[in-house]
Protein backbone atom coordinates (compact mmCIF):
# COMPACT_ATOMS: atom_id res chain seq x y z
CA UNK A 1 0.00 0.00 0.00
CA UNK A 2 1.33 3.44 -0.98
CA UNK A 3 2.41 5.72 1.83
CA UNK A 4 0.90 9.18 2.11
CA UNK A 5 3.54 11.83 1.46
CA UNK A 6 2.98 15.10 3.34
CA UNK A 7 6.34 16.81 3.73
CA UNK A 8 7.80 17.61 0.31
CA UNK A 9 10.48 19.80 -1.19
CA UNK A 10 11.00 21.52 -4.54
CA UNK A 11 14.44 22.60 -5.74
CA UNK A 12 14.38 25.29 -8.42
CA UNK A 13 11.70 27.98 -8.57
CA UNK A 14 11.62 28.99 -12.19
CA UNK A 15 8.25 28.91 -13.93
CA UNK A 16 8.08 25.11 -13.73
CA UNK A 17 9.40 24.65 -10.18
CA UNK A 18 7.19 27.42 -8.81
CA UNK A 19 4.21 25.82 -10.55
CA UNK A 20 5.00 22.42 -9.00
CA UNK A 21 5.30 24.01 -5.55
CA UNK A 22 1.91 25.65 -6.06
CA UNK A 23 0.31 22.35 -7.16
CA UNK A 24 1.66 20.54 -4.10
CA UNK A 25 0.51 23.28 -1.71
CA UNK A 26 -2.93 23.42 -3.32
CA UNK A 27 -3.30 19.71 -2.56
CA UNK A 28 -2.63 20.36 1.14
CA UNK A 29 1.00 19.25 1.34
CA UNK A 30 3.65 21.07 3.33
CA UNK A 31 6.23 22.41 0.86
CA UNK A 32 9.79 23.65 1.28
CA UNK A 33 10.71 25.57 -1.88
CA UNK A 34 14.44 26.12 -2.39
CA UNK A 35 16.37 28.38 -4.75
CA UNK A 36 20.05 29.24 -5.13
CA UNK A 37 19.94 32.78 -3.66
CA UNK A 38 17.68 35.25 -1.91
CA UNK A 39 17.05 37.07 -5.21
CA UNK A 40 16.11 33.80 -6.91
CA UNK A 41 13.81 32.93 -4.01
CA UNK A 42 12.08 36.30 -4.41
CA UNK A 43 11.60 35.68 -8.14
CA UNK A 44 10.20 32.21 -7.41
CA UNK A 45 7.76 33.59 -4.84
CA UNK A 46 6.77 36.17 -7.46
CA UNK A 47 5.94 33.37 -9.93
CA UNK A 48 3.60 31.75 -7.39
CA UNK A 49 2.01 35.12 -6.55
CA UNK A 50 1.36 35.91 -10.23
CA UNK A 51 -0.13 32.46 -10.87
CA UNK A 52 -2.42 32.47 -7.84
CA UNK A 53 -3.45 36.11 -8.40
CA UNK A 54 -4.50 35.21 -11.95
CA UNK A 55 -6.48 32.24 -10.62
CA UNK A 56 -8.25 34.49 -8.08
CA UNK A 57 -9.00 37.12 -10.76
CA UNK A 58 -10.57 34.44 -12.96
CA UNK A 59 -12.69 33.08 -10.14
CA UNK A 60 -10.87 29.74 -10.09
CA UNK A 61 -9.37 30.21 -6.62
CA UNK A 62 -10.76 31.81 -3.44
CA UNK A 63 -8.59 34.50 -1.82
CA UNK A 64 -8.65 32.45 1.40
CA UNK A 65 -7.37 29.38 -0.45
CA UNK A 66 -4.60 31.49 -1.99
CA UNK A 67 -3.55 32.59 1.50
CA UNK A 68 -3.55 28.94 2.62
CA UNK A 69 -1.24 28.04 -0.27
CA UNK A 70 1.35 30.54 0.94
CA UNK A 71 0.98 29.30 4.52
CA UNK A 72 1.97 25.83 3.30
CA UNK A 73 5.05 26.96 1.30
CA UNK A 74 8.29 27.82 3.14
CA UNK A 75 10.71 29.62 0.81
CA UNK A 76 14.42 29.05 1.38
CA UNK A 77 17.84 29.48 -0.20
CA UNK A 78 19.35 26.47 1.60
CA UNK A 79 19.14 22.79 0.62
CA UNK A 80 19.72 21.96 4.30
CA UNK A 81 16.09 22.95 4.94
CA UNK A 82 15.03 19.79 3.09
CA UNK A 83 16.39 17.50 5.83
CA UNK A 84 12.90 16.35 6.87
CA UNK A 85 11.36 15.98 3.39
CA UNK A 86 9.73 12.67 2.43
CA UNK A 87 9.97 13.56 -1.26
CA UNK A 88 12.07 16.19 -3.07
CA UNK A 89 11.31 17.21 -6.66
CA UNK A 90 14.18 18.84 -8.58
CA UNK A 91 13.19 21.37 -11.26
CA UNK A 92 16.41 23.21 -12.16
CA UNK A 93 17.76 23.92 -15.69
CA UNK A 94 18.04 20.96 -18.05
CA UNK A 95 21.78 20.28 -17.63
CA UNK A 96 23.05 16.97 -16.35
CA UNK A 97 26.02 18.38 -14.39
CA UNK A 98 23.77 20.81 -12.48
CA UNK A 99 21.18 18.16 -11.66
CA UNK A 100 23.82 15.61 -10.65
CA UNK A 101 25.37 18.12 -8.23
CA UNK A 102 21.98 18.79 -6.59
CA UNK A 103 21.18 15.06 -6.32
CA UNK A 104 24.54 14.30 -4.73
CA UNK A 105 23.94 17.04 -2.13
CA UNK A 106 20.34 15.94 -1.45
CA UNK A 107 21.56 12.37 -0.93
CA UNK A 108 23.71 13.58 1.99
CA UNK A 109 21.04 15.88 3.48
CA UNK A 110 17.83 13.83 3.25
CA UNK A 111 16.90 10.74 5.30
CA UNK A 112 17.57 7.34 3.61
CA UNK A 113 13.91 6.73 2.77
CA UNK A 114 13.36 10.14 1.11
CA UNK A 115 12.35 9.81 -2.54
CA UNK A 116 14.39 11.98 -4.89
CA UNK A 117 12.47 12.92 -8.05
CA UNK A 118 13.58 14.83 -11.13
CA UNK A 119 11.32 16.89 -13.37
CA UNK A 120 13.66 16.39 -16.32
CA UNK A 121 11.94 16.21 -19.69
CA UNK A 122 14.73 14.43 -21.57
CA UNK A 123 17.80 13.57 -19.46
CA UNK A 124 18.56 10.08 -18.16
CA UNK A 125 16.95 9.44 -14.78
CA UNK A 126 19.22 6.41 -14.40
CA UNK A 127 22.34 8.54 -14.86
CA UNK A 128 21.08 10.92 -12.17
CA UNK A 129 20.23 8.08 -9.80
CA UNK A 130 23.77 6.65 -9.71
CA UNK A 131 25.33 9.84 -8.31
CA UNK A 132 23.40 9.05 -5.13
CA UNK A 133 23.75 6.23 -2.65
CA UNK A 134 20.05 5.42 -3.11
CA UNK A 135 19.41 4.79 -6.83
CA UNK A 136 16.40 2.66 -5.96
CA UNK A 137 14.76 5.74 -4.39
CA UNK A 138 15.23 7.95 -7.49
CA UNK A 139 12.41 8.48 -10.00
CA UNK A 140 11.24 10.90 -12.66
CA UNK A 141 8.17 13.10 -12.15
CA UNK A 142 7.81 15.05 -15.37
CA UNK A 143 5.16 17.77 -14.97
CA UNK A 144 4.02 19.83 -17.94
CA UNK A 145 4.03 23.61 -18.16
CA UNK A 146 2.10 25.39 -16.68
CA UNK A 147 2.01 22.81 -13.88
CA UNK A 148 -1.11 24.22 -12.13
CA UNK A 149 -3.09 23.82 -15.37
CA UNK A 150 -1.64 20.83 -17.24
CA UNK A 151 -2.96 17.49 -15.98
CA UNK A 152 -0.26 15.07 -17.17
CA UNK A 153 2.61 13.70 -15.09
CA UNK A 154 5.00 11.20 -16.65
CA UNK A 155 6.26 8.90 -13.89
CA UNK A 156 9.65 7.58 -15.05
CA UNK A 157 11.04 4.47 -13.36
CA UNK A 158 14.56 3.21 -13.91
CA UNK A 159 15.57 -0.46 -13.93
CA UNK A 160 16.39 -0.20 -10.21
CA UNK A 161 13.55 2.02 -8.93
CA UNK A 162 11.74 0.19 -6.13
CA UNK A 163 8.08 -0.74 -6.92
CA UNK A 164 7.02 0.90 -3.63
CA UNK A 165 8.56 4.20 -4.77
CA UNK A 166 6.58 3.99 -8.01
CA UNK A 167 3.39 3.30 -6.03
CA UNK A 168 4.04 6.24 -3.68
CA UNK A 169 4.57 8.67 -6.56
CA UNK A 170 1.58 7.37 -8.54
CA UNK A 171 -0.61 7.84 -5.44
CA UNK A 172 0.73 11.39 -5.04
CA UNK A 173 -0.01 12.21 -8.69
CA UNK A 174 -3.61 11.03 -8.16
CA UNK A 175 -3.87 13.13 -5.00
CA UNK A 176 -2.69 16.16 -6.99
CA UNK A 177 -5.52 15.58 -9.48
CA UNK A 178 -3.10 14.62 -12.25
CA UNK A 179 -3.26 11.92 -14.93
CA UNK A 180 -0.12 9.82 -14.62
CA UNK A 181 1.49 7.50 -17.14
CA UNK A 182 4.25 5.25 -15.82
CA UNK A 183 7.04 4.46 -18.25
CA UNK A 184 10.69 3.47 -18.50
CA UNK A 185 13.74 5.72 -18.72
CA UNK A 186 14.12 6.72 -22.36
CA UNK A 187 15.03 10.13 -23.82
CA UNK A 188 11.96 12.28 -24.27
CA UNK A 189 9.71 9.76 -22.49
CA UNK A 190 6.34 9.64 -24.32
CA UNK A 191 5.19 13.19 -24.99
CA UNK A 192 8.49 14.86 -25.84
CA UNK A 193 9.75 11.89 -27.84
CA UNK A 194 6.72 12.24 -30.12
CA UNK A 195 6.34 16.02 -29.93
CA UNK A 196 9.92 17.08 -30.62
CA UNK A 197 10.40 14.87 -33.65
CA UNK A 198 7.37 16.61 -35.15
CA UNK A 199 8.60 20.08 -34.12
CA UNK A 200 12.04 19.41 -35.58
CA UNK A 201 10.46 18.27 -38.85
CA UNK A 202 8.38 21.46 -39.01
CA UNK A 203 11.50 23.57 -38.45
CA UNK A 204 13.25 21.73 -41.30
CA UNK A 205 10.26 22.44 -43.54
CA UNK A 206 10.57 26.16 -42.74
CA UNK A 207 14.36 26.12 -43.03
CA UNK A 208 14.11 24.57 -46.51
CA UNK A 209 11.62 27.31 -47.51
CA UNK A 210 9.00 24.73 -48.39
CA UNK A 211 6.32 26.85 -46.72
CA UNK A 212 6.14 30.04 -44.68
CA UNK A 213 6.05 30.02 -40.87
CA UNK A 214 2.46 31.33 -40.96
CA UNK A 215 1.32 28.63 -43.39
CA UNK A 216 3.01 25.80 -41.49
CA UNK A 217 1.40 26.91 -38.23
CA UNK A 218 -2.05 27.53 -39.77
CA UNK A 219 -1.95 24.16 -41.55
CA UNK A 220 -1.42 22.21 -38.33
CA UNK A 221 -3.92 24.24 -36.30
CA UNK A 222 -6.69 24.12 -38.90
CA UNK A 223 -5.87 20.77 -40.51
CA UNK A 224 -5.30 18.81 -37.28
CA UNK A 225 -7.05 20.89 -34.62
CA UNK A 226 -3.83 21.42 -32.65
CA UNK A 227 -3.87 24.19 -30.03
CA UNK A 228 -0.74 25.83 -31.49
CA UNK A 229 1.27 25.63 -34.68
CA UNK A 230 4.73 24.02 -34.34
CA UNK A 231 6.81 27.17 -34.84
CA UNK A 232 4.70 29.20 -32.40
CA UNK A 233 5.11 26.33 -29.94
CA UNK A 234 8.89 26.34 -30.44
CA UNK A 235 8.90 30.04 -29.54
CA UNK A 236 6.84 29.33 -26.42
CA UNK A 237 9.03 26.43 -25.27
CA UNK A 238 12.22 28.38 -25.97
CA UNK A 239 14.63 27.70 -28.82
CA UNK A 240 17.46 26.90 -26.39
CA UNK A 241 15.29 24.47 -24.41
CA UNK A 242 14.13 22.79 -27.62
CA UNK A 243 17.73 22.44 -28.79
CA UNK A 244 18.82 20.81 -25.53
CA UNK A 245 15.92 18.34 -25.60
CA UNK A 246 16.50 17.39 -29.25
CA UNK A 247 20.25 17.09 -28.78
CA UNK A 248 19.79 14.84 -25.73
CA UNK A 249 17.30 12.67 -27.60
CA UNK A 250 19.56 12.39 -30.63
CA UNK A 251 22.61 11.43 -28.56
CA UNK A 252 20.63 8.61 -26.97
CA UNK A 253 18.62 7.38 -29.97
CA UNK A 254 20.89 8.33 -32.92
CA UNK A 255 17.62 8.85 -34.78
CA UNK A 256 18.28 11.45 -37.50
CA UNK A 257 14.76 12.82 -37.04
CA UNK A 258 15.87 14.03 -33.58
CA UNK A 259 19.09 15.68 -34.80
CA UNK A 260 18.37 19.40 -34.24
CA UNK A 261 17.82 21.27 -37.50
CA UNK A 262 20.82 23.58 -38.10
CA UNK A 263 18.70 26.72 -37.87
CA UNK A 264 17.76 25.89 -34.27
CA UNK A 265 21.40 26.09 -33.16
CA UNK A 266 21.94 29.21 -35.27
CA UNK A 267 18.94 30.93 -33.64
CA UNK A 268 20.14 29.87 -30.19
CA UNK A 269 23.62 31.26 -30.87
CA UNK A 270 22.13 34.53 -32.15
CA UNK A 271 19.98 34.87 -29.02
CA UNK A 272 16.68 34.44 -30.89
CA UNK A 273 15.24 32.27 -28.13
CA UNK A 274 11.51 32.85 -28.68
CA UNK A 275 8.87 34.65 -26.64
CA UNK A 276 11.01 35.09 -23.55
CA UNK A 277 13.37 37.46 -25.40
CA UNK A 278 10.77 38.90 -27.81
CA UNK A 279 12.05 37.24 -30.96
CA UNK A 280 12.28 33.70 -32.31
CA UNK A 281 10.55 32.37 -35.39
CA UNK A 282 8.17 35.30 -34.86
CA UNK A 283 8.67 38.79 -33.45
CA UNK A 284 6.76 39.73 -30.27
CA UNK A 285 5.61 43.05 -28.84
CA UNK A 286 8.12 42.71 -25.97
CA UNK A 287 10.04 39.98 -24.13
CA UNK A 288 7.60 37.57 -22.51
CA UNK A 289 4.65 38.82 -24.57
CA UNK A 290 2.39 36.48 -26.55
CA UNK A 291 1.46 39.28 -28.97
CA UNK A 292 2.97 38.69 -32.42
CA UNK A 293 3.90 41.86 -34.33
CA UNK A 294 4.68 42.31 -38.02
CA UNK A 295 8.26 41.95 -39.16
CA UNK A 296 10.11 41.61 -42.47
CA UNK A 297 8.76 38.07 -42.99
CA UNK A 298 5.08 38.91 -42.41
CA UNK A 299 3.09 38.33 -45.64
CA UNK A 300 0.85 41.07 -47.04
CA UNK A 301 -2.85 40.40 -46.40
CA UNK A 302 -4.50 38.91 -49.50
CA UNK A 303 -1.23 38.93 -51.39
CA UNK A 304 -1.46 35.26 -52.40
CA UNK A 305 -4.69 35.94 -54.35
CA UNK A 306 -3.37 38.89 -56.38
CA UNK A 307 -3.73 38.45 -60.13
CA UNK A 308 -6.31 35.65 -59.87
CA UNK A 309 -8.35 34.63 -62.91
CA UNK A 310 -12.07 35.41 -62.85
CA UNK A 311 -14.16 32.45 -61.61
CA UNK A 312 -17.95 32.46 -61.81
CA UNK A 313 -18.74 28.84 -62.61
CA UNK A 314 -17.28 25.71 -61.03
CA UNK A 315 -17.30 22.04 -62.00
CA UNK A 316 -16.75 19.18 -59.55
CA UNK A 317 -15.94 15.62 -60.64
CA UNK A 318 -16.86 12.92 -58.14
CA UNK A 319 -19.75 11.71 -56.00
CA UNK A 320 -18.14 10.53 -52.75
CA UNK A 321 -18.16 12.17 -49.33
CA UNK A 322 -15.39 14.62 -50.19
CA UNK A 323 -16.88 15.58 -53.56
CA UNK A 324 -20.32 16.11 -52.01
CA UNK A 325 -18.81 18.29 -49.29
CA UNK A 326 -16.94 20.39 -51.85
CA UNK A 327 -20.10 20.81 -53.93
CA UNK A 328 -21.93 22.12 -50.85
CA UNK A 329 -19.11 24.48 -49.87
CA UNK A 330 -18.74 25.88 -53.40
CA UNK A 331 -22.48 26.41 -53.81
CA UNK A 332 -22.64 28.13 -50.42
CA UNK A 333 -19.82 30.37 -51.64
CA UNK A 334 -22.14 31.73 -54.33
CA UNK A 335 -20.76 29.86 -57.34
CA UNK A 336 -22.83 28.10 -60.01
CA UNK A 337 -21.80 24.43 -59.58
CA UNK A 338 -22.14 21.54 -62.02
CA UNK A 339 -20.96 18.14 -60.80
CA UNK A 340 -20.26 14.94 -62.73
CA UNK A 341 -20.99 11.47 -61.36
CA UNK A 342 -20.63 8.05 -63.00
CA UNK A 343 -24.34 7.18 -63.23
CA UNK A 344 -27.80 8.75 -62.85
CA UNK A 345 -28.11 6.93 -59.52
CA UNK A 346 -24.89 8.57 -58.28
CA UNK A 347 -26.15 11.98 -59.43
CA UNK A 348 -29.35 11.42 -57.47
CA UNK A 349 -27.36 10.21 -54.46
CA UNK A 350 -25.29 13.41 -54.37
CA UNK A 351 -28.41 15.58 -54.65
CA UNK A 352 -30.11 13.62 -51.84
CA UNK A 353 -27.04 13.86 -49.58
CA UNK A 354 -26.67 17.57 -50.26
CA UNK A 355 -30.34 18.26 -49.52
CA UNK A 356 -30.17 16.19 -46.32
CA UNK A 357 -27.10 18.11 -45.12
CA UNK A 358 -28.74 21.49 -45.77
CA UNK A 359 -32.01 20.38 -44.13
CA UNK A 360 -30.07 19.49 -40.95
CA UNK A 361 -28.58 22.97 -40.91
CA UNK A 362 -32.05 24.53 -41.27
CA UNK A 363 -33.37 22.41 -38.38
CA UNK A 364 -30.39 23.49 -36.21
CA UNK A 365 -30.99 27.14 -37.03
CA UNK A 366 -27.72 27.53 -38.93
CA UNK A 367 -29.36 28.16 -42.30
CA UNK A 368 -32.52 29.88 -43.48
CA UNK A 369 -34.96 27.89 -45.65
CA UNK A 370 -34.69 30.53 -48.38
CA UNK A 371 -30.89 30.28 -48.33
CA UNK A 372 -31.12 26.50 -48.65
CA UNK A 373 -33.30 26.85 -51.74
CA UNK A 374 -30.85 29.34 -53.27
CA UNK A 375 -27.91 26.97 -52.67
CA UNK A 376 -29.72 24.02 -54.24
CA UNK A 377 -30.73 26.18 -57.22
CA UNK A 378 -27.03 26.79 -57.95
CA UNK A 379 -26.27 23.05 -58.17
CA UNK A 380 -26.87 20.74 -61.12
CA UNK A 381 -25.64 17.20 -61.81
CA UNK A 382 -24.72 15.27 -64.95
CA UNK A 383 -23.00 12.08 -66.06
CA UNK A 384 -21.11 13.75 -68.91
CA UNK A 385 -17.69 15.37 -68.53
CA UNK A 386 -18.41 17.31 -71.73
CA UNK A 387 -20.89 19.44 -69.78
CA UNK A 388 -17.95 20.99 -67.90
CA UNK A 389 -16.68 22.69 -71.06
CA UNK A 390 -17.98 26.10 -69.95
CA UNK A 391 -16.59 25.99 -66.37
CA UNK A 392 -14.01 28.51 -65.14
CA UNK A 393 -12.68 26.11 -62.48
CA UNK A 394 -12.93 22.32 -62.39
CA UNK A 395 -12.16 20.48 -59.13
CA UNK A 396 -11.45 16.75 -59.27
CA UNK A 397 -12.42 14.70 -56.19
CA UNK A 398 -12.36 11.09 -57.42
CA UNK A 399 -10.71 7.99 -55.96
CA UNK A 400 -7.07 8.36 -54.78
CA UNK A 401 -5.62 6.37 -57.70
CA UNK A 402 -3.00 7.94 -59.96
CA UNK A 403 -4.06 6.07 -63.16
CA UNK A 404 -7.69 7.13 -62.61
CA UNK A 405 -6.70 10.76 -62.03
CA UNK A 406 -4.32 10.81 -65.01
CA UNK A 407 -7.05 9.51 -67.33
CA UNK A 408 -9.49 12.08 -65.97
CA UNK A 409 -7.06 15.00 -66.43
CA UNK A 410 -6.27 13.86 -69.97
CA UNK A 411 -9.99 14.21 -70.71
CA UNK A 412 -10.36 17.50 -68.84
CA UNK A 413 -7.39 18.95 -70.72
CA UNK A 414 -9.28 18.49 -73.97
CA UNK A 415 -12.76 19.42 -72.68
CA UNK A 416 -12.09 22.50 -70.54
CA UNK A 417 -12.14 25.90 -72.24
CA UNK A 418 -8.91 27.88 -72.64
CA UNK A 419 -8.00 29.65 -69.39
CA UNK A 420 -9.99 27.29 -67.17
CA UNK A 421 -8.20 26.21 -63.99
CA UNK A 422 -8.01 22.46 -63.30
CA UNK A 423 -7.58 21.44 -59.63
CA UNK A 424 -6.99 18.10 -57.93
CA UNK A 425 -7.93 17.39 -54.32
CA UNK A 426 -5.32 14.64 -53.93
CA UNK A 427 -3.85 14.34 -50.43
CA UNK A 428 -0.74 12.37 -51.35
CA UNK A 429 -0.29 11.80 -55.09
CA UNK A 430 2.01 13.96 -57.28
CA UNK A 431 0.06 16.90 -58.72
CA UNK A 432 2.62 17.17 -61.53
CA UNK A 433 1.50 13.78 -62.90
CA UNK A 434 -2.07 15.10 -63.25
CA UNK A 435 -0.70 18.32 -64.78
CA UNK A 436 1.37 16.42 -67.32
CA UNK A 437 -1.57 14.20 -68.29
CA UNK A 438 -3.76 17.27 -68.93
CA UNK A 439 -1.50 18.57 -71.70
CA UNK A 440 -1.85 22.06 -70.15
CA UNK A 441 0.27 21.87 -66.99
CA UNK A 442 0.32 25.64 -66.39
CA UNK A 443 -3.45 25.48 -65.69
CA UNK A 444 -3.23 22.70 -63.08
CA UNK A 445 -2.99 23.21 -59.29
CA UNK A 446 -3.66 21.17 -56.15
CA UNK A 447 -6.54 22.23 -53.89
CA UNK A 448 -6.42 19.81 -50.99
CA UNK A 449 -9.61 20.19 -48.95
CA UNK A 450 -9.88 18.41 -45.60
CA UNK A 451 -12.70 16.08 -44.59
CA UNK A 452 -15.45 17.02 -43.83
CA UNK A 453 -15.08 19.88 -46.30
CA UNK A 454 -18.14 21.65 -44.88
CA UNK A 455 -16.44 21.95 -41.47
CA UNK A 456 -12.67 22.01 -41.99
CA UNK A 457 -11.30 25.48 -42.74
CA UNK A 458 -8.02 24.49 -44.38
CA UNK A 459 -7.15 24.22 -48.08
CA UNK A 460 -3.60 23.38 -49.13
CA UNK A 461 -2.86 25.13 -52.44
CA UNK A 462 -0.20 23.02 -54.13
CA UNK A 463 1.78 24.51 -57.00
CA UNK A 464 3.83 22.30 -59.30
CA UNK A 465 6.98 23.47 -61.05
CA UNK A 466 4.71 24.25 -64.05
CA UNK A 467 1.74 25.96 -62.31
CA UNK A 468 1.20 29.50 -63.59
CA UNK A 469 1.27 32.14 -60.81
CA UNK A 470 -2.25 33.35 -61.66
CA UNK A 471 -3.54 29.76 -61.33
CA UNK A 472 -2.23 29.45 -57.77
CA UNK A 473 -3.65 32.93 -57.09
CA UNK A 474 -7.03 31.74 -58.39
CA UNK A 475 -7.03 28.82 -55.95
CA UNK A 476 -6.34 31.26 -53.12
CA UNK A 477 -9.05 33.68 -54.25
CA UNK A 478 -11.66 30.93 -54.55
CA UNK A 479 -10.70 29.51 -51.15
CA UNK A 480 -11.19 32.94 -49.58
CA UNK A 481 -14.61 33.24 -51.26
CA UNK A 482 -15.51 29.86 -49.74
CA UNK A 483 -14.53 31.05 -46.26
CA UNK A 484 -11.48 28.78 -46.19
CA UNK A 485 -7.94 29.50 -45.04
CA UNK A 486 -5.55 28.62 -47.87
CA UNK A 487 -1.87 27.84 -47.33
CA UNK A 488 0.77 27.63 -50.06
CA UNK A 489 3.22 24.81 -50.68
CA UNK A 490 4.86 23.04 -53.58
CA UNK A 491 4.29 19.59 -55.01
CA UNK A 492 5.91 17.24 -52.52
CA UNK A 493 4.57 14.07 -50.89
CA UNK A 494 2.25 14.84 -47.98
CA UNK A 495 2.28 18.60 -48.65
CA UNK A 496 2.34 20.30 -45.22
CA UNK A 497 -0.14 18.52 -42.96
CA UNK A 498 0.34 14.89 -43.89
CA UNK A 499 4.11 15.32 -44.17
CA UNK A 500 4.20 16.46 -40.53
CA UNK A 501 1.34 14.35 -39.15
CA UNK A 502 2.11 10.87 -40.41
CA UNK A 503 5.76 10.56 -39.31
CA UNK A 504 4.52 11.50 -35.82
CA UNK A 505 1.82 8.80 -36.03
CA UNK A 506 4.43 6.33 -37.28
CA UNK A 507 6.70 7.18 -34.32
CA UNK A 508 3.80 6.44 -31.96
CA UNK A 509 3.27 3.01 -33.56
CA UNK A 510 7.00 2.26 -33.20
CA UNK A 511 6.80 3.26 -29.52
CA UNK A 512 3.91 0.84 -29.01
CA UNK A 513 5.70 -1.84 -31.04
CA UNK A 514 8.74 -1.51 -28.74
CA UNK A 515 6.47 -2.13 -25.70
CA UNK A 516 7.62 1.17 -24.20
CA UNK A 517 4.06 2.26 -23.39
CA UNK A 518 0.48 1.16 -24.03
CA UNK A 519 -1.77 2.70 -26.66
CA UNK A 520 -3.92 4.14 -23.87
CA UNK A 521 -0.94 5.77 -22.14
CA UNK A 522 0.44 7.18 -25.39
CA UNK A 523 -2.96 8.60 -26.33
CA UNK A 524 -3.37 10.07 -22.84
CA UNK A 525 0.11 11.63 -22.92
CA UNK A 526 -0.55 13.45 -26.18
CA UNK A 527 -4.08 14.57 -25.29
CA UNK A 528 -3.48 15.57 -21.68
CA UNK A 529 0.17 16.63 -21.97
CA UNK A 530 0.11 18.37 -25.35
CA UNK A 531 -3.56 19.35 -25.73
CA UNK A 532 -4.07 17.28 -28.89
CA UNK A 533 -7.75 16.68 -29.73
CA UNK A 534 -7.11 12.97 -30.32
CA UNK A 535 -4.35 10.56 -29.37
CA UNK A 536 -2.32 9.01 -32.22
CA UNK A 537 -4.04 5.62 -32.04
CA UNK A 538 -7.52 7.13 -31.86
CA UNK A 539 -6.64 9.16 -34.95
CA UNK A 540 -5.12 6.23 -36.86
CA UNK A 541 -8.27 4.17 -36.26
CA UNK A 542 -10.46 7.04 -37.50
CA UNK A 543 -8.36 7.76 -40.60
CA UNK A 544 -8.05 4.07 -41.43
CA UNK A 545 -4.90 2.02 -41.05
CA UNK A 546 -4.81 1.22 -44.77
CA UNK A 547 -5.07 4.90 -45.71
CA UNK A 548 -2.39 5.76 -43.15
CA UNK A 549 -0.06 3.06 -44.44
CA UNK A 550 -0.51 4.25 -48.04
CA UNK A 551 0.42 7.83 -47.07
CA UNK A 552 3.42 6.67 -45.05
CA UNK A 553 4.63 4.61 -48.01
CA UNK A 554 4.35 7.66 -50.27
CA UNK A 555 6.40 9.72 -47.81
CA UNK A 556 9.05 7.03 -47.47
CA UNK A 557 9.27 6.52 -51.24
CA UNK A 558 9.77 10.22 -51.89
CA UNK A 559 12.09 11.20 -49.04
CA UNK A 560 13.94 7.91 -48.47
CA UNK A 561 14.27 8.89 -44.82
CA UNK A 562 14.82 5.70 -42.75
CA UNK A 563 12.72 7.11 -39.91
CA UNK A 564 9.74 7.40 -42.29
CA UNK A 565 9.68 3.66 -43.07
CA UNK A 566 6.24 2.40 -41.97
CA UNK A 567 6.29 0.52 -38.67
CA UNK A 568 5.99 -3.25 -39.27
CA UNK A 569 3.15 -3.41 -36.73
CA UNK A 570 1.06 -1.08 -38.92
CA UNK A 571 1.73 -3.23 -41.99
CA UNK A 572 0.81 -6.40 -40.09
CA UNK A 573 -2.49 -4.93 -38.86
CA UNK A 574 -3.43 -3.87 -42.41
CA UNK A 575 -2.50 -7.31 -43.77
CA UNK A 576 -4.74 -8.88 -41.11
CA UNK A 577 -7.63 -6.66 -42.20
CA UNK A 578 -7.63 -4.61 -38.98
CA UNK A 579 -8.21 -1.24 -40.64
CA UNK A 580 -9.63 0.77 -37.75
CA UNK A 581 -13.18 1.81 -36.96
CA UNK A 582 -14.49 1.06 -40.44
CA UNK A 583 -13.59 -2.65 -40.08
CA UNK A 584 -14.50 -2.88 -36.38
CA UNK A 585 -10.92 -3.37 -35.26
CA UNK A 586 -7.66 -1.49 -35.52
CA UNK A 587 -5.44 -0.57 -32.60
CA UNK A 588 -8.60 -1.00 -30.55
CA UNK A 589 -11.58 -3.34 -30.87
CA UNK A 590 -14.82 -1.55 -31.83
CA UNK A 591 -17.08 -4.61 -31.89
CA UNK A 592 -20.30 -3.79 -30.09
CA UNK A 593 -19.48 -0.09 -29.75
Amino acid sequence: MARELNEVGVVGLGTMGAGIAEVLARAGLSVTAVEISEDAVARGRGHVEQSTDRAVARGKLDPADRDSIFERIRFSDSLEDLAQAELVIEAIPERMELKADVFAKLDKICPPDTILATNTSSLSVTELSVVTGRPSKVIGMHFFNPAPVMKLVEVVQTVVTEPSVVEDVEALAERLGKVDVTIGDRAGFIANALLFGYLNHAVSMFENRYASREDIDAAMRLGCGLPMGPLSLMDLIGIDTAYEILDTMYKQSRNRLHAPSPIIKQMMTAGLLGRKVGRGFYTYAEPGSAQVVDDARTPAAGGAAEGARDVRTVGVVGSGTMATGIIEVVAKGGYDVRFVARSPEKVEGVTTALTKSLDKQVVRGRLEEAAKDEILARVSGTTSLDELADRDLIIEAVVESLPVKEALFANLGEIAKPGAVLATTTSSLPVIECAKASGRPADVVGMHFFNPAQVMKLVEVVSTISTAPDVAATAHAVSAQLGKHAVSCTDRAGFIVNALLFPYLNDAVKMLEAHYATADDIDAAMKVGCGYPMGPFELLDVVGLDVSLAIEKELYTEFREPGFAPAPLLEHLVTAGYLGRKSGRGFRDYAGR
